[in-house]
């Protein structure tokens, strides 16, 4: 006969009540919360170009997979800008005149 016995989670170091490294594995696994960046967004003067700007900051309250429509909404938007700002104008009726 001899005085061993079976380890116990109390025999083990850490103790009871201490995270495991499999605890602290499925912790950091955990998805973070959304957090800002903190970018600063300096204004255009062009109020359409600076809502477009500010749309961006809907990215801070998403996860990372929701950035993706976002920051598709913000380049089809500028795009839109810049495309108009690129138009030809076209003279009235009464530019023609000689």
């Amino acid at each position: 006969m001899t005085d061993e016995r079976p380890e116990s989670a109390a025999d083990r170091p850490g103790g009871p009540g201490t995270a495991s490294g499999e605890d602290l594995a499925a912790e950091s696994a955990a998805p973070a919360a959304p957090a800002p960046l903190g970018v600063v967004r300096t204004p255009t003067g062009h109020a359409g170009v600076d809502g477009h700007l500010e749309r961006l900051a809907d990215a801070d309250r998403l996860a990372a997979d929701g950035h993706v429509e976002v920051y598709e909404d913000v380049h089809r938007g500028l795009r839109e800008a810049l495309t108009v700002l690129d138009a030809p104008t076209v003279p009235g009726p009464y530019e023609n005149r000689s």
